[in-house]
């Protein structure tokens, strides 16, 4: 292979996707739709499976009080695998930075969602998350699980401190932390198309589509009994202003809207998130590969099928990356 086009930075960024995808196989598309946890990723895992993503979950770090250099040491390691397989992509690793890079010893801890929210403050919001963004890249993570814009109606939610606020219109204010991870997209570029500025900035994840903070009592991963009109004009408008700003991924939520999973909705991952909001990149699972965009690994709890059918399932739906 010498010289294609996807390894020529100065090709138009279209035709390099285009000429990257022409390469693959049956198999290396698969093995770029997987997202796995780095506790499993090995090097021969990474450059045999042509894995596209890593992520750190509930807290999975290289070692206790490992500081940025130590993260970042680690994350080479990876790359440096994902390199040597037969495309040479680098892998996206993403983490959860929600407070701050929180999961790193050293890193500079910010309020919870309810308590920014609290200040009313969009633009100390959006200051948070360049503050975020910068100490996230420097630990070499590329990808941060962030803002949670779920509107929160019942605090018996075990997760409602990830919820700006219960009132919609706030909760779309404090999207401006898109913003502050991602960069400000420059005049004239397109309308909802993925953004990220520079080496200063991550892909950002607004979570977790649609109506988390609006289950019944409040339970985790419950079910949310709503019209579709209630569900756009209370739970789905801060994904408005996510996409308006260039958010690169969505993630799925791991809860039901009247008793159908998320993974499951054909009509919201699909004809609502992308035909009716226009988002235009990634919709992700969490945990259980990286389809590029709604994230989930509670996604699969609750669904009777095998592993293989859930897949095929999740990919019909419209989850990019699981």
């Amino acid at each position: 292979m010498s010289n294609p086009i996807y390894k020529d930075p100065t090709a138009p960024t279209e035709t390099r996707i285009k000429d990257l995808i022409s390469r693959m196989t049956l198999h290396e598309k698969l093995g770029q739709m997987t997202q796995i946890e780095r506790s499993v990723a090995t090097s021969s895992v990474i450059k045999e499976l042509c894995i596209g993503s890593i992520l750190s979950c509930g807290g999975s770090g290289p070692f206790e009080n490992a500081t940025s250099a130590d993260w970042a040491d680690m994350v080479d390691l990876f790359q440096k695998s994902a390199l040597e397989s037969r495309l040479g992509i680098p892998v996206l690793y993403g983490i959860d930075g929600v407070h701050g890079n929180n999961n790193v010893f050293g890193a500079t801890i910010f309020p919870h969602n309810v308590g920014l929210g609290a200040t009313r403050d969009h633009d100390l919001v959006r200051t948070i998350g360049e503050v975020t963004a910068i100490e996230v890249r420097a630990s070499g993570i590329h990808y941060d699980f962030a803002p949670c814009v779920a509107v929160c109606k019942d605090p018996r939610w075990g997760r409602c401190y990830e919820s700006f606020s219960e009132d919609t219109d706030l909760v779309r204010k404090m999207t401006s932390m898109v913003k502050g991870l991602q960069g400000h997209p420059p005049e004239g570029y397109p309308k909802n198309y993925p953004f990220v500025a520079g080496r200063t900035n991550v892909v950002a994840c607004a979570k977790h589509f649609v109506g988390d903070g609006g289950t019944e009592n409040g339970v985790n991963e419950g079910n949310t009994v709503s019209s579709y009109e209630d569900l756009e004009r209370i739970h789905m408008a801060p994904y408005l202003d996510c996409i308006s700003q260039g958010v690169c991924t969505v993630m799925a939520s791991y809860s039901s809207w009247k008793d159908t999973k998320l993974h499951e909705s054909h009509y919201l991952l699909t004809q609502v998130l992308k035909e009716k909001l226009g988002f235009k990149d990634i919709r992700s699972k969490l945990n259980i590969g990286r389809l590029k965009g709604v994230q989930s690994y509670q996604g699969f709890e609750g669904l009777r099928l095998s592993s293989f059918a859930r897949v095929l399932g999740f990919i019909k739906v419209g989850i990019a990356k699981d």
